[in-house]
């Protein structure tokens, strides 16, 4: 990028002190170079943001991040880390490379989730990982008619279905046995959760299709979980969609780590022979 970031939204993981005393320093640093700095939020107004915490605090504001076309610095302070992908030793380096406006970004493919019922007013939620349409702790097997581009595809019956985005394809996907996909793709993952027909498989269908699964008028309680974040009960009778959203994340990347080492590091695949 040719222009130096002036303004930064820097957000933290809640209640951890390491992310607030290294924040605090952070700040402290960045206003003595004139940058100016808003903590705790994301100020549209900002040039660029950037999470202290670990993947689950990224994925908090990567919906906002995203319409906003604003790009965003990922620092791993909690565990995993596949989308806080900058270690902590690398933090100074890449905030230079992030004010002199000489940095890389990753495009990644977001989710558009849409609900439309007879009641209620059409809500969309963005997704960077993934939705998940799933029941209730005591309700019994759910019944999910299943359509791809308004032609049917099947019923699915069991606890669930993922719809997932290649970034989203390390997370829930691949704990439900799904397929793992470079998060460059464009692409759309459907993963039954505990199916009910063992026929029932993980399925990628192409970036631009669009997932339609109606909730039955006799369905038992269903909820809407994205990204892990927010979550919403799906009336009886309601209609949800889910895309690709129009645009991508701009992940700042790490001139130090390319993906297949995040991805061997993270989940623990022995390291081959150098060449």
């Amino acid at each position: 990028m040719a222009q130096g970031i002036k303004s930064i939204s820097l957000v933290l993981k809640h209640g951890a002190d390491l992310p607030k005393r290294i924040g605090d320093s952070l700040s402290t640093c960045l206003r003595r170079r004139g940058v100016s700095v808003s903590e705790g939020r994301v100020d549209p107004s900002s040039d660029a943001v950037v999470v202290l915490g670990g993947d689950g605090t990224l994925l908090r504001v990567a919906g906002q991040v995203f319409q906003l076309r604003l790009p965003l610095l990922g620092i791993n302070l909690g565990g995993l880390g596949f989308l806080t992908e900058i270690h902590t030793d690398e933090m100074e380096g890449a905030l230079e490379h992030l004010l002199s406006g000489d940095f890389e970004l990753d495009r990644r493919m977001m989710l558009a989730i849409r609900i439309t019922s007879g009641e209620d007013p059409q809500a969309t939620f963005f997704a960077l990982n993934e939705a998940v349409v799933t029941k209730g702790a005591l309700a019994r097997i759910i019944t999910l008619p299943t359509w791809v581009n308004r032609a049917f595809l099947t019923t699915y019956r069991g606890d669930g279905l993922i719809l997932s985005s290649p970034t989203g394809s390390t997370a829930y996907n691949l704990s439900a046995g799904g397929p793992i996909l470079h998060p460059s793709l464009e692409a759309l993952v459907l993963t039954p959760i505990c199916p009910f027909a063992l026929s029932a498989r993980p399925l990628i269908l192409p970036g631009d299709a669009e997932v339609e699964i109606q909730i039955q008028r006799g369905a038992d309680e269903v909820s809407l979980v994205v990204d892990g974040q927010v979550g919403r009960d799906l009336r009886k009778g309601a209609t949800l969609r889910v895309g690709r959203a129009e645009g991508h994340l701009l992940l700042i990347k790490s001139p130090l780590i390319d993906y297949f080492s995040i991805l061997r590091e993270k989940l623990g695949w022995a390291k081959g022979m150098g060449m």
